[in-house]
């Protein structure tokens, strides 16, 4: 059986408040796009005591198989329901490190593909538990729909947001941006307007009202990310904004319009769709 495991973008990014657990509490609104990776399974018919082999192909994915978070989701599921040993092929086009979800797109849709496989019958709300365990943004890619997340974005409220017909563009930079440092950086406040009222506006105000809280803090040690959104404004977007904690950035632009062609430079990623 295959899936096909697509992105996240976040739509505006508010840090609002530090965690006597060190973790921060926050809101954002996540939003699935159309860069999908491949995931395929196999029963694996093995001599060996071994429960999974895991081939991977298409962008460069480093560290070990078992650190792998579709291994971990095969894992989770194994240990309740002792299932077959499988064969994974796992084909990556979302690009690593980029605020995109890539990862944790795979973990929650490797539940989803062995719960059908198998007949597990799991609910979406059980598979949405087993999915929290593995990161707290793996809940989201279960539903997979357009979502309000606060938290440390891992509680849900399901929105009624449609960005159907615009087009988006998407640009991720050779650049690695660390989580950990982004998050150290940044200043935790409560913002004047929620991110919930904010999308309730016309694509054409959220220029002026939504932000990515992350952007103050990554935009000056990385300036050509900066540079990114500002070309894509320039160039017609509605809105444009880093995904998470980067180094992706996306634009929002009409249905009607015809996006140009933008030199991002040779290294980077670039993925024009419709939503």
């Amino acid at each position: 059986m295959i899936t096909f495991p697509n992105a996240k973008i976040n739509l505006g990014l508010n840090i609002t408040a530090k965690r006597p657990d060190g973790y921060h509490n926050l809101e954002t609104v996540f939003y699935p796009v159309p860069i999908e990776d491949a995931l395929e399974i196999h029963v694996l018919n093995n001599s060996t005591d071994k429960k999974f082999a895991l081939h991977q192909a298409g962008m460069e994915i480093t560290g070990n198989a078992e650190d792998n978070l579709v291994v971990k989701a095969y894992l989770l599921l194994d240990k309740e329901f002792n299932l077959p040993p499988v064969d994974i092929h796992l084909y990556k086009h979302i690009p690593s490190g980029a605020g995109l979800g890539g990862g944790s797109s795979d973990a929650a849709f490797m539940l989803k593909l062995l719960n059908e496989r198998f007949e597990l019958k799991l609910t979406d709300e059980k598979l949405e538990e087993y999915a929290a365990t593995l990161g707290a943004d793996c809940a989201f890619f279960i539903k997979n729909t357009p979502t309000y997340a606060e938290g440390i974005g891992n509680i849900f409220s399901p929105l009624s947001l449609s960005l159907k017909g615009y087009q988006i563009l998407l640009v991720k930079p050779d650049i690695f941006v660390s989580t950990r440092e982004a998050f150290s950086l940044v200043r935790p406040h409560e913002p004047e307007y929620s991110l919930k009222e904010i999308i309730t506006h016309p694509v054409s105000e959220w220029k002026e009202q939504m932000v990515n809280d992350f952007e103050a803090s990554v935009f000056p040690q990385y300036p050509v990310i900066g540079e990114i959104k500002e070309e894509l404004y320039k160039n017609g977007a509605m809105y444009a904004a880093m995904s998470g904690s980067g180094s992706s950035v996306f634009g929002l632009f009409a249905p009607d319009i015809t996006i140009p062609d933008i030199n991002f430079g040779e290294r980077s990623f670039v993925f024009k769709g419709k939503l």
